[in-house]
């Protein structure tokens, strides 16, 4: 049996979030998330190297459907995507371990479009890694990796061509709805009228599925949920005892999203070293983690197209568990 020899690869890293920058931006969002009468942190932090190790065991986890419903899409419809847009260009913004990038990277490469493949992520190391093995696979492949927040740094990704920009995983449903608008108006103003958005977004369907899967038997997605307190314990000398704390699902109807929290099992000071916060959590008091929304087509459809873009095609709408949505800046006049 013989082994294809590793391509030479040609790797580009643009830092425009280093260790300094981040742990600021921890130290912001504890001091602000702690101290509200509501206790919250962003998912942002969840992903360090055992986050991201964490999450990508969920993936493949029974009851997580949506990673399963999502490639189950892409692999019918990546031919398709790679025909409507013509890229030349893939950016995957969270790209984490960069996996679902290969069926959009492979039908590029069959149409003979493909060029650069752009992985964006906060997460330097673990992006690193993944997108230098996947660079190595590709022919004349150019890997041009960008850590950065797409909250920030969308205007940092690599111009020119024809970019078919990634945005999967249900990641959208981690923002709240002025986020979402705020992020969709910033993408749009990125993006030249030969680019394209592809958009992986999670679809309202039975409130059991959905809880399940944030919810699991093995405790894995438990264990990722506490995986922040053990950030901010390392990153800004606090005394969190995650075991006290209990992982939480809910889902709120009104919103339509999922909740995960992390619920105090008892009366508890923590104390935060680096920012001289002492924080009480009575028991029974819960620290939001997470929301993770769910949309209908329509939905998405109408945020689009606020946002300023055109729709070309859904994928997945027919009582299906997850959407696909290719869509490109409209026109300025």
């Amino acid at each position: 049996m013989s082994v294809a020899p590793l391509q030479p690869l040609t790797l580009t890293i643009d830092v425009h979030l280093d260790a300094a920058d981040l742990r600021a931006a921890l130290a912001r969002d504890v001091r602000s998330g702690l101290g509200a009468a509501r206790k919250s942190l962003p998912p942002t932090w969840f992903y360090d190297e055992e986050g991201s190790k964490l999450f990508e065991e969920i993936t493949r986890l029974p009851e997580y459907y949506p990673t399963r419903a999502e490639r189950v899409l892409l692999e019918r419809h990546a031919s398709d995507v790679a025909a409507l847009t013509r890229s030349d260009t893939l950016v995957e913004l969270g790209a984490g371990a960069c996996e679902k990038t290969r069926v959009l990277l492979d039908a590029l490469a069959d149409l003979g479009s493909l060029r650069r493949y752009v992985p964006f992520d906060v997460s330097a190391d673990f992006l690193e890694e993944a997108a230098t093995a996947l660079g190595r696979q590709y022919e004349g492949l150019v890997v041009h990796a960008v850590i950065g927040d797409f909250h920030r740094h969308l205007g940092k990704i690599p111009g020119s061509g024809g970019r078919l920009i990634a945005f999967l995983g249900g990641t959208i449903g981690n923002l709240v709805p002025r986020q979402r608008r705020r992020f969709f108006s910033a993408l749009r103003a990125t993006m030249a009228p030969t680019d394209h958005l592809l958009l992986g977004a999670d679809l309202v369907k039975d409130v059991g599925t959905i809880l399940a899967a944030y919810d699991d038997s093995a405790g894995v997605t438990g264990r990722f949920n506490r995986n922040v307190l053990h950030v901010v314990n390392r990153e800004l000398d606090a005394d969190f005892v995650p075991d006290r704390f209990a992982h939480v699902v809910r889902w709120n109807p009104e919103q339509q999203w999922i909740e995960m929290r992390l619920r105090s099992e008892l009366d508890q000071l923590v104390h935060v070293g680096a920012l001289g916060l002492a924080v009480p959590f009575g028991r029974g008091e819960e620290l939001l983690t997470e929301i993770s929304a769910k949309f209908t087509p329509a939905g998405i459809r109408s945020e689009l197209v606020r946002a300023g873009f055109v729709l070309d095609r859904q994928w997945g709408e027919n009582a299906g568990d997850f959407l696909l949505t290719l869509a490109h800046p409209a026109s300025r006049r």
